[in-house]
């Protein structure tokens, strides 16, 4: 019988997503001989080659795509035991590994932690920050149970339900007239110095927001990238300058002295949604869904205004 270790089949498997045996090598902290040598293996083993190489490209052929689907599943199996037998070690009923992206609202974020299930007594669940591509990727690995992204891809693979959509915020002095009003129409950040998150961190939400803006012949003076909120405060402080944020980075650099407005519309919204594996037949995944969005519904019906469904609006005055 055919030697068929972890090993090869995450080697195989990151070389299918990278079609590169450096990038493989990489995402898996290994080097490229190694790759190299795991991948010869496992052909020898097949008796067949997985992949159609030259000096310049590679590409999974068809033994290797129907090697693929059951080394995924296999690999799924393999952490789903792992995670079985380390959650009764430790006294639990069970576990959920949750991903989020880092502009997720942390209202859904806390909504989950409290959440009480009668049939799992003894849930726990798990959190990890991952970007919105990086989550989808997780998910269909099977390392992530369920996922709060902003704006994911699309994929038949993947389930994933709209719990709200957002505006972007600006930042600004508080000496600043922007800061004067509830919220601010695009318009008004024509010409304006602009600090803006880099486009690599999400480039479908970048994107939206730059299209959005140059439809409507909204350019900025200048813009300055950040990576984190927090680098824009020197520059939020300085009246030529404005940050356009999301509402968690907009949380994290609200404080004396900068201004936090929503804005108005029409701007562009950022959906939230949650998601999971198409194929995820876990009760225990299927629970805490219907748990989550029933305590979203009741969260809402109390206070409708304060987080918005998909089809609410944003009744703010604007400059």
């Amino acid at each position: 019988m055919a030697r068929n270790e972890t090993k090869h089949m995450e080697a195989v498997i990151a070389l299918a997503e990278e079609l590169n045996f450096t990038l493989a090598a990489q995402k898996l902290h290994v080097s490229q001989p190694t790759v190299t040598r795991t991948i010869a293996e496992i052909e020898s083993s097949v008796g067949s080659p997985l992949f159609d190489r030259d000096r310049k490209t590679v590409r999974l052929n068809a033994a290797g795509r129907a090697y693929l689907g059951p080394a995924r599943v296999a690999l799924l199996e393999a952490e789903r035991a792992i995670g079985a037998a380390r959650t009764v070690a430790q006294n639990f009923e069970a576990a959920l590994h949750i991903g989020k992206s880092p502009y997720i609202d942390p209202f859904f974020v806390s909504t989950l932690l409290t959440l009480r299930l009668s049939r799992f007594p003894r849930l726990r669940i798990e959190f990890s920050s991952q970007f919105s591509f990086d989550l989808a990727h997780d998910l269909l690995s099977g390392t992530l149970d369920l996922a709060l992204a902003n704006e994911p891809p699309d994929s038949p693979f993947l389930t994933k339900v709209k719990l709200g959509e957002a505006p972007f915020y600006v930042a600004a002095s508080e000496k600043d007239e922007l800061a004067q009003n509830l919220a601010v129409r695009l318009e008004c950040l024509d010409g304006r110095h602009w600090i803006a998150p880099e486009r690599r961190l999400h480039p479908p939400l970048y994107d939206r927001f730059m299209d959005f803006a140059e439809k409507r012949d909204v350019k900025p003076r200048s813009i300055h990238h950040i990576i984190d909120p927090e680098e824009a405060l020197p520059f939020v402080t300085d009246l030529h300058y404005i940050a356009v944020v999301l509402k968690p980075g907009a949380l994290r650099i609200c404080r004396n002295g900068i201004a936090i407005r929503p804005l108005a519309e029409p701007s562009p919204l950022i959906g939230t949604y949650l998601m999971s594996r198409a194929d995820n037949a876990s009760p225990v995944a299927s629970a805490v869904v219907r748990g989550f969005m029933a305590q979203l519904s009741e969260v809402r019906s109390k206070d409708p205004l304060l987080y918005s469904s998909p089809e609410g609006t944003r009744d703010v005055q604007s400059t």
